[in-house]
C-alpha cells in the first residue's frame, strides 16, 4: 500500500479515498495513446519515480520486445492515473494496458472500461485466490496482481529484550497486550500506528477489525466494537501515543526509526529501511483476537486491459501480460521494487529461494485480503470513509467506540443506498 512516500492515498473515490500509492504529482513523459502506431502498445502505470532509464522501465520494455512490439509508457501518480483512465475510457482512446492500485480496479470495471481476463483467454487460476479477489466484480476478473504488499508489526529487538518480551510469544490480543504492558513498565513506548482520517487509517485498522471477526458490511457489530475498543484503550492508557490520530504511515515509520518504540504497524515497503535502522529489527504477524494471524489488507497494483475497439490488439496484450506474470517475471518485479511479494505460489517459492528472509512477508500475503473483496466493489470507499471517521471519533474522545461505529454504519448504509 505504500511505496516509500506511499499512501496518503463516485469517481471521487479514485481521487482521494484510495490513493494508496502516490509517489508524485505530475505525469512523466511518455507515449500518446491517440497516436500509437500498430507497432507500439501504450502502457500507463503509477510509478513516475521510475524514469525511462530505470530498471522498471526496462522490465516493461523487455516484455514489449518479447511480444514483438514497442511499449510507449506514461507514468502518473495514482490519483491522476485513475482519473486519466476514466477520461480516456469515455473518449475512446484508452491505452492498451494500465497498472492500477488494486481498489481502483472495481471502479473502472463498474464504469465498463475494462476487459475481463476471460474475454481474451488469459488463465487466472494460478494466482492466489485471496489476492486476485481484489480484481473481481460480479463473477468476472478484470485484472491480475503483479505482486502484493501488506502489513505486519515491526519490532525493536533491543527494547523487547530489555523488557523481557519474546516476540515469538505474541499469538493473540491477550499476549500482545501483555507484551505492550511489559514494555511500558520498562519505561519505553509500546506501539505506534497510523489512524489518520484517510484511507491509510482504514488500511491500518482493518487487520484488527477483521482479526476480531468483523465484516465490512456491518460496521457496528460487536466484533467491530471490540476492535475499536482495543485501539481506544491503547491511546487512553498511554500504550500508543496521541499522535496516532494524525499519523500517516510515513510519520508512524519515522517515529519507529527514532528507536523509542517497541512496535510499529507498517508494511512490506519498509523492509530496506528496517534493515538500515540503527537498532536490530524483526517482524511478527498481526494476531487475530482469539489467536492465529489476522487477515491484513493487500496493497499493490493490478495489470488491467481497457476495452479496445480493435479487439485484435488483445492477442499481443495477452503476451505482454503473460511475460509480466511468469514466476520469473513476478520475482523480477518483486526485487525491482524491493517490497512486492509475488502473487502466485510458484513466484513466492522462487523469491524465497533468492531472499529467504522474506518468508514472514510471504506468510502475511498468503493470509491477506483485498479491500474490495466480498464483491464490495465501488461500495468499499464509502464504507471505508465511514470506518476511518469512526476511528477518528473514538480515538479523539468525541464518541465511544460503540457510538462511533453505530454512526458509521448509518453513514455507510446511506452512502451506498441500502
Amino acid at each position: 500500500m505504500n511505496r516509500r512516500s506511499l499512501p496518503a492515498r463516485a469517481v471521487v473515490f479514485a481521487t482521494a479515498a484510495l490513493t494508496l500509492a502516490a509517489c508524485a504529482s505530475a505525469p512523466a513523459p511518455g507515449g500518446d495513446t491517440a497516436t500509437a502506431t500498430s507497432g507500439a502498445y501504450t502502457w500507463w502505470d503509477p510509478y513516475p519515480q521510475h524514469d525511462a532509464s530505470s530498471a522498471w522501465a526496462e522490465r516493461v520494455n523487455a516484455c514489449g520486445r518479447q511480444a514483438g512490439v514497442t511499449i510507449e509508457r506514461t507514468a502518473y501518480d495514482t490519483t491522476a492515473l485513475t482519473n486519466q483512465a476514466l477520461l480516456a475510457g469515455q473518449e475512446g482512446n484508452a491505452p492498451d494496458v494500465i497498472l492500477l492500485d488494486n481498489p481502483a480496479v472495481s471502479t473502472l470495471a463498474d464504469a465498463g472500461m475494462l476487459t475481463a481476463m476471460s474475454d481474451f483467454g488469459l488463465d487466472t487460476s494460478r494466482f492466489d485466490e485471496n489476492l486476485i479477489a481484489a480484481g473481481e466484480l460480479d463473477g468476472k476478473t478484470y485484472g491480475i496482481p503483479i505482486g502484493a504488499n501488506t502489513l505486519a508489526l515491526y519490532y525493536n529487538k533491543k527494547i523487547l529484550d530489555d523488557a523481557g518480551v519474546d516476540p515469538g510469544s505474541i499469538k493473540d490480543w491477550a499476549s500482545l497486550n501483555e507484551a505492550l504492558k511489559k514494555v511500558k513498565a520498562a519505561g519505553k513506548k509500546p506501539i505506534t500506528f497510523a489512524a489518520i482520517g484517510t484511507e491509510e487509517g482504514s488500511f491500518q485498522f482493518l487487520p484488527w477489525f477483521w482479526g476480531a471477526g468483523a465484516q465490512l458490511t456491518r460496521l457496528d457489530s460487536p466484533q467491530a466494537v471490540e476492535a475499536l475498543e482495543l485501539w481506544h484503550s491503547w491511546v487512553k492508557d498511554g500504550i500508543a501515543p496521541n499522535s496516532v490520530i494524525s499519523n500517516s504511515q510515513n510519520t508512524t515509520w519515522e517515529e519507529f526509526l527514532t528507536g523509542e518504540f517497541a512496535f510499529a504497524e507498517n508494511g512490506t515497503w519498509q523492509i530496506n529501511s528496517a534493515e538500515k535502522a540503527g537498532f536490530p529489527t524483526g517482524i511478527v504477524q498481526i494476531p487475530a483476537k482469539g489467536g492465529g494471524v489476522a487477515p491484513t489488507p493487500t496493497g499493490g497494483e493490478f495489470i488491467t486491459v481497457p476495452v479496445q475497439k480493435d479487439t485484435q490488439r488483445y492477442n499481443t496484450t495477452k503476451k505482454i501480460l503473460e511475460c509480466m506474470t511468469t514466476p520469473e517475471g513476478l520475482v523480477e518485479t518483486g526485487t525491482t521494487f524491493a517490497y512486492y511479494i509475488p502473487s502466485t505460489a510458484d513466484g513466492q517459492q522462487a523469491i524465497l529461494a533468492k531472499e529467504a528472509g522474506l518468508k514472514p512477508w510471504v506468510d502475511a500475503v498468503r493470509t491477506a485480503k483485498g479491500r474490495t473483496s466480498d464483491n464490495l466493489g465501488t461500495d468499499y470507499p464509502k464504507i471505508s470513509e465511514a470506518l476511518w471517521t469512526a476511528v477518528q471519533k473514538a480515538l479523539s474522545g468525541a464518541a465511544s467506540p460503540a457510538d462511533a461505529l453505530r454512526e458509521a454504519q448509518a453513514q455507510a448504509k446511506q452512502a451506498i443506498g441500502n
